[in-house]
């Protein structure tokens, strides 16, 4: 028995080393793991940097693109308002220019057209005889003589010393003339919308309208001016106000 037991232990004494150098070896494959996933997402994140740097390099490079149009579009938009802006400038000083030669020569050309008509006329109504008569002569002929500032002083006089008369729509009407001539033009307006408002009857009504129609559009109301010019070809067709207010508004394209 007790030399059985020798056996199988010096057998087992045998065995123990074979089977201990058999034993097939075991890698530590943790720490070999932790570095591939460790370059592989050093990998993706250094491809994805890139990526992004790039993408901000475009983005950058565009917005600079879109700052260089931008400018130049401010600077084309600058140049065409000052451009603009000459324009207007130098259209504005010609118009101011053809406005006050216009009114200079309308102003030459009233004077001239209150002392011819004064003359050619003779104020009819004045020669009939009325209250006043030698007065308002008085002031006519001093529109005649071209001494509008002491005219319209006598024609003031005449119309405060002689309410009753019939020659104070002619008075009116010639302070009308007289202020249009020294470019006083609302109180001249004022004198021809007296005769208009009261005086309908007058024989001066036609051409208190005609003269009025032109005073407004030398003020630049050329709806008032058409209103009134047409008024005077419909209501006195056959005066000689009408057929002027005819060629006044052929002359102005109206």
């Amino acid at each position: 028995m007790k030399h059985g037991l020798k056996r199988l232990c010096g057998a087992g004494a045998l065995l123990l080393p074979l089977s201990v150098w058999a034993q097939p070896a075991v890698d530590d494959l943790t720490d070999q793991s932790s570095n591939n996933f460790y370059n592989q997402t050093a990998a993706r994140e250094s491809g994805g940097n890139l990526a992004l740097f790039n993408q901000l390099k475009d983005n950058q490079r565009e917005i600079q693109q879109l700052r260089g149009q931008i400018e130049e579009l401010r600077y084309q938009l600058e140049q065409q308002k000052q451009l603009s802006q000459e324009r207007y400038l130098d259209l504005e000083k010609r118009l101011d220019t053809l406005a006050s030669q216009r009114r200079e020569a309308i102003d030459t050309d009233a004077a001239a057209s209150v002392t011819e008509e004064a003359s050619a006329t003779g104020d009819q109504d004045a020669q009939t005889g009325d209250q006043g008569r030698d007065a308002y002569q008085a002031a006519f002929q001093k529109v005649q003589a071209r001494e509008f500032d002491a005219a319209i002083k006598a024609f003031e006089d005449f119309i405060g010393d002689y309410p009753n008369s019939s020659l104070r729509a002619n008075a009116h009407y010639w302070l009308g003339e007289l202020y249009s001539a020294q470019s006083q033009l609302d109180a001249a307006a004022k004198s021809f919308q007296t005769v208009i408002d009261d005086f309908p009857e007058s024989n001066k009504m036609p051409d208190a309208l005609y003269k009025l129609g032109l005073l407004k559009a030398r003020q630049g109301h050329p709806d008032e001016s058409r209103s009134l010019l047409d008024r005077v070809r419909n209501d006195y067709p056959e005066s000689n106000a009408a057929s002027m207010a005819e060629d006044f508004l052929n002359q102005s394209g109206n």
